[in-house]
């Protein structure tokens, strides 16, 4: 392929891969916890990371997701602590990580507004090497995270009273994903950008539910199509001259609309089926509760 000869093209396969998989891999979890709009607020929060970069002239990357951990920690410790209510911590995230960035890149000797558009809405030809570095480091990191805590993760985002009762460290857990989500947010906003980055975080996993409700089955589907829509979006991004953020999240969403539209048939033929094979149907009292807490239930 002719855009494979070009290092800064294979630079940004490498990052869209690394952003198709980390994206969906905490997005299933955020999905679960009912805060699909945690990885927007965090990435407004990341731009004042970007703004502190340029402004100490440090890598806006690494800053980025330092302030964005930062953010991300003290959202869960006023959802604890504080009498202010989740939503309002997030509003003031968007708010004022969104100013902070502006201020400071404006304060930045010679900087402008400008300097924040390929953070904002991603950029293929300024990732540089050694935001690949960052990215893999950040992105292994990541992977970890979600594929080894996958069974405690999972049990907190489903229930945290049960969760706290079986003795798993619920609050530990909780920080854990926040800071996983951070770190998320700017994996991936060399890419997709930190505009769009919730949204290849949220739709790849609410694609994947069109077809299964198994954990493990919805999460190599949500990361299989991540990793489809993010190569595709980056190829088509260099062929046609458009932006490769909206381009990504833009077949992401065709993505829904076409599992949606061929998951809707398949749920009313099992529902044949299924009332074909119980015609008289057991009485509600008769039916068996599914088990709960051991995972078994949702291939965790």
């Amino acid at each position: 392929m002719e855009l494979l000869d070009y290092e800064f093209m294979r630079r940004a396969l490498l990052a869209a891969v690394l952003v198709g998989i980390t994206a969906p891999a905490i997005g299933i979890y955020l999905v679960q916890r009912r805060q699909p709009l945690m990885g927007d607020g965090i990435g407004h929060v990341a731009m004042t990371g970007v703004g502190l970069g340029f402004l100490l002239n440090t890598s806006p990357v690494w800053m980025a997701t330092a302030v964005s951990v930062l953010g991300a920690v003290l959202m869960e410790l006023i959802r604890w602590y504080g009498r202010t209510r989740g939503d309002i911590a997030l509003a003031m995230l968007f708010y004022g990580g969104m100013a902070g960035g502006v201020m400071f890149v404006n304060i930045t000797p010679g900087g402008s507004n400008a300097n924040l558009s390929s953070y904002l809405f991603g950029s293929l030809s300024t990732v540089s090497p050694s935001d690949v570095t960052a990215i893999s480091v950040l992105a292994g990191f990541v992977i970890l995270v979600t594929l080894g805590l996958r069974r405690q993760m999972f049990a907190v985002s489903q229930d945290e009273e049960f969760a706290r009762v079986t003795g798993l460290p619920v609050r530990a857990l909780n920080l854990i994903t926040a800071i996983t989500a951070a770190v998320t947010v700017t994996v991936a906003m060399r890419v997709v950008g930190l505009i769009l980055v919730s949204a290849l975080m949220v739709v790849p996993v609410a694609a994947a539910q069109q077809l299964t409700r198994s954990f493990v089955t919805t999460f190599v589907i949500a990361v299989a199509i991540g990793v489809t829509v993010t190569i595709s979006g980056t190829v088509t991004s260099y062929y046609q001259d458009v932006p490769p953020g909206a381009t990504i999240v833009l077949l992401t969403i065709g993505v829904f609309i076409a599992l949606t539209a061929l998951a809707t048939p398949l749920a009313r033929r099992r529902a044949r089926a299924l009332a074909a094979a119980h015609p008289a149907g057991d009485p509600a009292e008769c039916a068996i509760p599914a088990t709960r807490g051991t995972g078994d239930e949702v291939g965790v």
